[in-house]
């Protein structure tokens, strides 16, 4: 008998492929950005760049408005199009021999090391020990590590000494803290850091907490002479003048209170979350969430996704994610009314699930004579 190989993950596949198409009028619980974003005060900021937009951008005033936040100079902070460009740039210029993914995570870092022609190795933490990064999870020839932290799909925060000690002199270390201020305090942050050994790289992106995925912004933090490697590989005027006043103004003292206050608002709608999941004995929870989403696992999740599109919630399948499968699913944090309407729809999703088993089970079971 031939073994079964399974499928490989889909790379390409993201939330919004959920809400796309035929998803209109369902509640979004697929995409990670925070509802109710832009807030006016932003928008207004971008609506005033209009008229400006004859003028090429200039990045002066938005790059250094970032290392201040950061406690960097300015050459150590390079802002791009979305964190997603910056995944792109670092494959195109870094040159490693032993590259590793950390999963399950965000799937473009190793999409966009393949298609740069690297080969990736795989590191999959398990479930088992609620995703925690351990010490001996990366191969020690690693010369480039990619983690996300806190970790898309899981949620999981790594403690920052952890991530700190897969630094090593002659590796590359590219934390993509994409979601770190969905985290009170951002407490596990090593966006300021600077002493470490080998090259240590941090992106950020102001997508989730600030609803900007249309518009593009994201930066990376790192040493000056990648940084330096990284800018040249970019297009002329990469970031637009929106973006850039849109990076300037989310770097504030007052929008880092704002996000601030957002992310303890967020913990507790995430523990109402958490609270009616554990309601439903077939669903699991793998470790401590602590950003914008919760990964669950129930058997049949696949179906059970299909039925609660049919009763208007879309959530973001697993099954894309190495290390995950058809019996996962990733839920985004809302407020407590949309959580409550989707833990309904959720009974009803299971309770159908249920139903069908039992009627497998009854047409599977020999006549009696």
């Amino acid at each position: 008998m031939t073994p079964h190989t399974p499928a490989e993950p889909d790379l390409r596949h993201h939330g919004d492929a959920e809400v796309r198409a035929d998803g209109a009028g369902l509640v979004d619980l697929a995409v990670n950005v925070r509802t109710g974003t832009p807030p006016p005060w932003l928008r207004e900021r971008l609506a005033a760049t209009l008229a400006d937009l004859a003028a090429y951008p200039d990045g002066t005033a938005a790059r250094a408005a970032v290392a201040e936040r950061h406690g960097r100079p300015v050459d150590e902070v390079l802002l791009t199009s979305g964190a997603a460009e910056a995944f792109v740039l670092l494959a195109r210029v870094l040159t490693p021999r032993h590259t590793v993914v950390v999963h399950p995570q965000f799937t473009e870092p190793e999409a966009a090391l393949r298609d740069a022609g690297h080969q990736v190795r795989r590191v999959l933490l398990s479930p088992a020990e609620g995703f925690r990064l351990t010490g001996d999870a990366v191969p020690e020839e690693a010369d480039l590590v990619v983690l996300g932290n806190p970790t898309n799909p899981t949620s999981v925060l790594h403690p920052a000494a952890a991530v700190a000690a897969l630094a090593r002199p002659g590796r590359t270390l590219v934390i993509d803290e994409a979601f770190m201020d969905t985290v009170p305090g951002e407490r596990e942050t090593l966006a300021s850091v600077r002493e470490l050994p080998g090259r240590v790289v941090v992106l950020r992106s102001l997508t989730k907490t600030w609803g900007l995925a249309g518009l593009r912004i994201g930066y990376v933090l790192g040493p000056a002479p990648l940084i330096a490697a990284l800018a040249a590989a970019q297009p002329l005027w990469p970031v637009s003048t929106p973006a850039l006043v849109a990076a300037g103004a989310c770097s504030t003292p007052a929008a880092l209170a704002e996000a601030e206050q957002a992310a303890h608002e967020l913990a507790l709608h995430r523990d109402h979350l958490l609270k009616g999941l554990a309601a439903f004995p077939e669903v699991r929870v793998h470790g401590e969430p602590a950003a914008s989403f919760v990964l669950v696992e129930l058997p049949g999740a696949d179906a059970v996704r299909d039925r609660l599109r049919a009763l208007g919630f879309a959530v973001r399948r697993g099954d894309t994610f190495p290390g995950l499968g058809p019996d996962w699913l990733r839920v985004a944090v809302r407020d407590e009314a949309t959580t409550d309407g989707f833990l309904a729809a959720l009974a009803v999703a299971l309770g159908d699930a249920r139903g069908d088993a039992r009627g497998d089970a009854r047409r599977d079971a020999p006549e009696r004579p």
